[in-house]
């Protein structure tokens, strides 16, 4: 469900005028994001008998519903820009369901409070410090 949603949020990011920034940066901090999540699905199958090559598919096919969401997303905001804000909106708050409710929860039960507070808190300046860099490329 949550690579569906995240397919969104890359195929609005890519719309409106900044489009090429934004969707830039949505698509890496999504391409960061798939590697601990494909190792994850991996680190599961393997015990239970699986190849490693079939394991390594099984981590890829999670995100396949990324680029078919996200083309019928950028299409729909291509041709409807004047919602582009509506779109924004709601990749946002799905991204942001994801986060909250799936990621740091799961985080949270696996580890401690503080453990996932201090990961999730250098991970978020790391974030910032890249997009940063993406605004400062692009101004130049």
């Amino acid at each position: 469900l949550h690579s569906f949603s995240e397919g969104v949020g890359i195929g609005v990011s890519f719309g409106g005028v900044h489009g090429s920034q934004l969707g830039t940066f949505i698509s890496a901090s999504l391409a960061a994001h798939n590697v601990p999540e494909g190792l994850a699905i991996a680190v599961v199958l393997l015990p239970r008998g699986m190849s490693t090559l079939a394991a390594a598919v099984w981590a890829v096919a999670t995100s396949l519903p990324q680029p078919i969401m996200a083309i019928p997303a950028y299409w729909f905001v291509h041709h409807f820009i004047p919602v582009l804000p509506v779109g924004l909106g709601f990749a946002g708050g799905a991204m942001a369901w994801v986060a909250f409710f799936e990621l740091l929860t799961e985080a949270i039960e696996d580890t401690d409070v503080l453990t996932t507070g201090l990961i999730a808190g250098c991970s978020l300046v790391s974030m910032l410090f890249v997009q940063s860099a993406i605004d400062d490329e692009a101004r130049s």
